[in-house]
Parts: C-alpha cells; sequence; structure tokens
C-alpha cells in the first residue's frame, strides 16, 4: 500500500470522497494556493510599476503579456519547481518570490525590475490576499452555481409534491399533518437565503507592508 492510497488519506476529503470534491483541489489545495500567491506577486509588481517612476515604462510592449503570462500559465511543474526552492530557503513565499525571479531571468525583462519583485511586503500580505481570492473565486465558480442547482430541485419537488401528505413532528412525536411539498418548499427558501448571503459575501484582502505602513 503506498502513500497515495485513500486509506491511507489524512481526512475523508482526500480518501472516501475525493473523487466528489475534486473540483475544489483548483482552490485549497497546496499548488493552488502556490498559483494564486505568484499571481498576487505579479499583479502587485504591475501596479507598482504605475506609480514608481524609476520603475517607468517597465511593461512596454509585449513585456506586460509576458509577465502575466507567468501567472496565467502556472502548472504543476511551476508548482514542483516552487517546492524545490522552497527545501532550501525553508519559507514558501520566498520560494515563490525566487521563482519569479528565475522567470523574470528566463523572460530576459529589464535587470532593473526583478529587485522590485515582493518589495515592501511581508509574507502575509500575499497569502492574505491569495487565500480571500481563492475563497471568492470558489465560491462564485463551484459553491454558488451547485447551491443553486440544489435550490431550483427543491422547488421542482416541492410542486411535484405539493399535494402530497407527511407526518409532521414537535417535541419528538407525531403532531398535525403537513405537505411534503411545503416542507420542501420551506427548505429551499431558507437555502436560497444562505446562497444570496455567499455570493454577497465580501472577502477582504490584506496589503500593508513590511511593519503596516502602507
Amino acid at each position: 500500500m503506498d502513500d497515495n492510497d485513500p486509506l491511507n488519506a489524512l481526512t475523508p476529503l482526500d480518501g472516501r470522497y475525493a473523487a466528489r470534491v475534486g473540483k475544489l483541489r483548483a482552490y485549497f489545495s497546496e499548488a493552488a494556493l502556490i498559483k494564486a500567491r505568484t499571481r498576487v506577486e505579479v499583479e502587485y509588481l504591475v501596479s507598482l510599476s504605475r506609480v514608481v517612476p524609476s520603475l517607468g515604462g517597465l511593461f512596454d510592449g509585449a513585456r506586460l503579456a509576458a509577465w502575466r503570462s507567468v501567472a496565467a500559465d502556472f502548472d504543476g511543474a511551476a508548482a514542483a519547481r516552487c517546492k524545490e526552492i522552497e527545501a532550501t530557503t525553508n519559507h514558501d513565499v520566498k520560494a515563490v518570490e525566487y521563482y519569479l525571479k528565475e522567470r523574470w531571468d528566463a523572460l530576459s525583462l529589464p535587470s532593473h525590475g526583478k529587485e522590485f519583485i515582493h518589495f515592501g511586503l511581508t509574507s502575509q500580505d500575499v497569502n492574505h490576499t491569495a487565500q480571500p481570492l481563492l475563497l471568492a473565486e470558489c465560491a462564485r465558480d463551484v459553491l454558488v452555481p451547485r447551491y443553486r442547482e440544489l435550490v431550483d430541485a427543491l422547488k421542482t419537488r416541492a410542486w411535484a409534491w405539493r399535494d402530497v401528505a407527511t407526518l409532521a413532528r414537535t417535541h419528538g412525536q407525531a403532531a398535525s399533518p403537513t405537505r411534503m411539498g411545503k416542507e420542501f418548499a420551506v427548505f429551499a427558501s431558507r437555502l436560497a437565503a444562505c446562497v444570496d448571503g455567499l455570493e454577497a459575501c465580501g472577502h477582504g484582502a490584506k496589503f500593508g507592508g513590511a511593519t503596516g505602513g502602507f
């Protein structure tokens, strides 16, 4: 039995239920977090280049697209490279910084911009922006659409079973009858309100700089 066997999983999400939650790996796996950190660092430097005079023209021409492609094309091999670097740095965010500097050189981007990667940031600026980003995108792309499907399915059954009588209960014992459709409609209404709240939920990030002075 190897380490990847479901019987060796630390949680049921990685074992028994792995196939059912596979879509969440793109948001909650370590590889997903490393990619999100990369996106934050890439866009931070783009924004920095627009306000720091010495970085004027840094991303002229095709250089902006080339730089953004580092995040857009981030894949399993890139995540593995970050982990290789982390084995030396013993620091996950610093590993992303060094990986980006490798890619900077590989793309032959202007040398004066390289040392502005991660400039003025603390690791938690990156983490506390990457993690809310993943939560927001998971809610938008996976959770809300799936819950909307469930609400619609409940409403369909509520109407189909609107005349089906069922025994209701109170204080743990049988009581007045109700209708199955009504019970499903109540549940659908409550769940829809929760989904509305999830969809409207703000996902704040934190960018305070190395000493909180931003």
